[in-house]
């Protein structure tokens, strides 16, 4: 499944995840940590992998067509596990 979304907005996700978030998310997935971080805009392809992102030059740093959900739809899960850890219990 593809998703576009402004680069600003990817930066903000990625800025908002814990500590140690992209270590979690390569184990997890049985990928490197290298290609984690070139999926939230990181250019090492040495150590890690391309992993279908497209960045198309334009405000808000411009357009992020993701070719797979599967990295950011797993750092937004971490995200909201995050923000309940630390919500207050009623």
């Amino acid at each position: 499944m593809t998703k576009t979304i402004t680069f600003n907005e990817l930066r903000k996700i990625k800025d908002s995840l814990p500590n140690g978030t992209s270590h979690r998310i390569a184990d997890e997935l049985g990928i490197s940590v290298e290609t984690v971080r070139n999926y939230f805009g990181g250019h090492n392809y040495k150590d890690g992998n391309s992993c279908g992102i497209h960045i198309e030059p334009g405000p808000d740093g411009g357009l992020v067509i993701l070719d797979d959900t599967t990295i950011l739809d797993r750092a937004i899960q971490i995200l909201e596990e995050s923000k309940e850890s630390v919500a207050p219990e009623a």
